[in-house]
């Protein structure tokens, strides 16, 4: 199963994704975080953050994830996410995909900032600390129109949120399990009757 969150920087993913992972940990899941600060400092070095680099980062992502997921581990992609293009071509090319969208308003992430690349997107342009990309200000961030999960982690604690997603996980997890546990069962009584 694959994960990928989306949401705007400063949202709480990274943290939810960390809490999420200890909850599943305690149901016996093996969990694996790709976290695309960490991935932009190794396997996507080399990318910068233009739209199709911003594409090429996500691939890379869910290409690891898949790999994870093959062998049953849970990958939760976190990154920013910011095109439905991207987000609906990995649903296509990996099973068992869920995006679920981390949101907050631009107000309580100026507020929040913890980063500080909301106050240095908002500096006058030729200031040497000025960010010309970050996502949501002065670059685009697709919503998406149907995420399997919404998260407003404005008005709930990390802890409440962590939680909704955990149960959804789960949720997703058992009903899988039932449905391939039916058509086994279904396959072998069909085998039975040949």
């Amino acid at each position: 199963m694959i994960i990928q969150f989306c949401g705007l920087s400063g949202a709480g993913k990274t943290t939810l994704a960390h809490a999420v992972k200890a909850k599943l940990c305690k149901h016996r899941l093996h969990v694996e975080i790709i976290d695309g600060d960490e991935y932009r400092e190794t396997l996507c070095k080399g990318l910068g953050f233009s739209k199709n680099d911003r594409y090429e980062n996500i691939r890379r992502m869910a290409f690891v994830a898949g790999k994870l997921s093959q062998h049953g581990i849970i990958s939760i992609i976190c990154a920013i996410n910011p095109y439905d293009h991207i987000r609906k071509e990995i649903r296509v090319t990996y099973r068992h995909v869920l995006t679920v969208h981390i949101d907050c308003s631009i107000q309580v992430l100026q507020q929040r900032d913890t980063k500080g690349l909301y106050r240095r997107a908002m500096l006058p342009d030729g200031h040497p600390e000025k960010i010309s990309n970050l996502t949501g200000i002065n670059d685009p961030f697709e919503v998406p129109d149907d995420p399997d999960l919404h998260i407003n982690t404005e008005g709930s604690s990390p802890e409440v949120c962590s939680v909704k997603v955990a149960e959804f996980i789960l949720q997703h997890i058992f009903h899988t399990r039932v449905i391939q546990l039916e058509f086994g069962s279904m396959s072998g009584r069909k085998a039975s009757s040949l």
